[in-house]
């Protein structure tokens, strides 16, 4: 495992702790998208759940249950702990409109024709749009609070990191994963005029 994945999870973990701290602390989850969170614990689970059938590393296991954990805590106190200072009214995006593409895609797109392998496509496809939920919402109230805009900055950089994962391990391995490495530059375009918006402001 090189350095770049190690980073890219820290970041990608760093930036659920940053976002369970802010509900916690203000005891409110607004400005925080409940959709883009549901959609975030749907690809963990979809993605994972080869916990129940392949061992990999103890770092592995761990890393994916803290995922799953910490997903279903945040979409807990959104929707049921703190619901009250949800803001339904401004998080309005029609998941359908990622759901059924992506569930077509995912069984006209993938590597072989199997359960697992067709939720794990699935997982990675929606990935790559499942923060647009929080994007739209922040362009249609036009704030951010600062911790979820550091929130963000955290799952770009993820995802920029992966990126810099998947060079090195084209070049170390020889290894390209078609699926994601494309799912991944899509994800990481979304977060260009973010990242632009951050940086100068």
């Amino acid at each position: 495992m090189n350095v770049f994945r190690i980073l890219g999870d820290v970041s990608h973990l760093l930036a659920i702790i940053i976002l369970l701290l802010k509900i916690v602390k203000s005891q409110s989850c607004a400005g925080i998208s409940g959709k883009s969170q549901i959609l975030f614990a749907l690809v963990f689970t979809t993605r994972y759940l080869d916990l129940f059938t392949t061992f990999i590393s103890v770092y592995n296991t761990v890393m994916k249950v803290v995922f799953l954990i910490c997903a279903y805590v945040t979409v807990y106190m959104i929707y049921v702990k703190f619901r009250k200072t949800f803001d339904s009214e401004n998080d309005s995006f029609r998941l359908e409109f990622l759901l059924v593409p992506v569930i077509g895609l995912s069984f006209l797109e993938n590597y072989s024709f199997t359960p697992l392998e067709i939720l794990w496509t699935f997982s990675i496809y929606l990935e790559s749009v499942a923060i647009l939920p929080q994007l739209f919402m922040i362009s249609k109230t036009g704030e951010a609070e600062t911790i979820t805009t550091h929130y963000l900055f955290f799952l770009g950089l993820y995802r920029a990191l992966y990126i810099a994962n998947w060079v090195w391990r084209y070049y170390t391995e020889s290894f390209y994963d078609q699926i994601a490495v494309v799912s991944g530059v899509v994800q990481t375009i979304f977060y260009c005029d973010f990242f632009y918006l951050y940086v100068t402001k």
